[in-house]
């Protein structure tokens, strides 16, 4: 028997500027691939193209069936120097929101997606005492480019962003790089939480849109007798950023994989032949995790699942995680969960903030020709959506 999904569910994939656009040379990660390449940073150059091949890859995902695209704009390209902005660049985000309208796709627009400008970073990015106000100039201005938009995210994943600029903070402050164990920095996040609190109702009223921000949901278990601790790191990494998220319109929830949580922490994973490229344990039913436990603290807010997938070279198996993912988010729904669409991380192989080798995307893309060469999971992924079932 198939499974149904909601009426007007929204089928689609996500993508992230910096990491398929190419050449995003003012802001911060640019900076960080020049700094770091000593330590193994990789160097996104020219990235998938995307900049100039958006319509190309909308293309592929409208005609494979699927009617919703989840992209992003990118901050240092349209505010290049404090204050002065770049109308030409405005007009290009415009001009792809007009292009998945045209084709049938509904936009869902991120206003911050990890990136920010050079100049921001220097002033002292989220722990300026500026910040919101700066963070908000930046916002008004994309408004402008926003009209008829209907789902727009100011931040994606606050969480890991406090994650890798408390990293930043560590450096600067003459500490050592956590490469395992690294936490959200508080005050940070802190930031980011008032930060959203001041922009969220400026989109809302400025555009008419549906606004919220999107969580990197861990899918935390607790091991047995570890519950107060479990529930202690649970609130560090996802619900200070959930709970803001009850005044919203809707909240993005974002799932890959779970983990365990001991009195000593969070457990990394070991290592298994099962894992995907990025080392994360095969765990399709993380989603299910994620949706049940958002929904227990957002209570009748709206969800969005804004990025879901797997880092693998092998298609059959992406197409077996999203199938029991997705079995599970119909289990959630079955509970009374209002889940509103399923966004695939991702459109496209890309630029894996740092690496290039995890492969996440329904398309390959030729980085010398930037030939595009869809996966057979586009055309499944399409299929479900078509028949808005499973």
């Amino acid at each position: 028997m198939p499974r149904t999904f909601p009426q007007s569910f929204l089928w689609g994939a996500a993508t992230a500027a910096h990491q398929i656009e190419g050449n995003n040379l003012n802001n911060d990660w640019w900076q960080l691939e020049h700094t770091a390449a000593e330590y193994g940073v990789q160097f996104s150059g020219d990235a998938v193209d995307s900049y100039h091949r958006y319509e190309e890859d909308m293309t592929l995902l409208a005609n494979a069936g699927l009617n919703a695209y989840r992209f992003s704009i990118e901050w240092s390209r349209i505010e290049p120097s404090p204050g002065k902005f770049s109308r030409a660049e405005l007009a290009h985000y415009r001009r792809m929101i007009d292009t998945a309208n045209r084709m049938g796709l509904t936009p869902v627009v991120t206003l911050h997606h990890f990136t920010h400008p050079i100049w921001f970073g220097e002033n002292g990015a989220w722990l300026a005492k500026d910040a919101v106000e700066v963070f908000t100039r930046y916002v008004e201005q994309a408004c402008a480019i926003l009209d008829g938009v209907e789902w727009v995210c100011t931040i994606n994943e606050p969480n890991i962003v406090a994650v890798n600029h408390g990293q930043q903070r560590r450096i600067a402050e003459g500490k050592d790089y956590q490469f395992v164990g690294a936490q959200p920095d508080a005050e940070i996040g802190e930031a980011l939480i008032a930060a959203h609190r001041v922009v969220a109702p400026l989109v809302r009223e400025a555009t008419g849109a549906k606004v919220g921000w999107t969580v990197a949901n861990q899918a935390l278990l607790p091991a047995p007798g570890a519950e107060a601790r479990h529930a202690e790191v649970q609130h560090l990494w996802e619900d200070m950023y959930l709970e803001p998220a009850r005044d919203d319109d809707f909240v993005g929830v974002q799932s890959y994989t779970s983990q365990m949580v001991t009195e000593d922490g969070v457990v990394p994973h070991p290592e298994h032949p099962d894992n995907t490229l990025m080392g994360w344990a095969y765990r399709p039913d993380a989603l299910g995790i994620a949706l049940r436990h958002t929904h227990a603290v957002v209570g009748e807010v709206p969800i969005l699942v804004t990025e879901n997938g797997i880092a693998t070279a092998d298609d059959d198996r992406r197409v077996a995680y999203t199938t029991a993912a997705l079995n599970g988010l119909l289990d959630a729904v079955e509970d009374g969960i209002d889940v509103r669409a399923y966004l695939h991380w991702s459109l496209l192989d890309n630029f894996e903030w740092g690496r290039w080798e995890p492969t996440f995307g329904l398309i390959a893309v030729d980085r010398t020709t930037f030939e595009r060469h869809p996966k057979p999971s586009l055309a499944w992924l399409g299929q479900v959506a078509k028949a808005n079932a499973l």
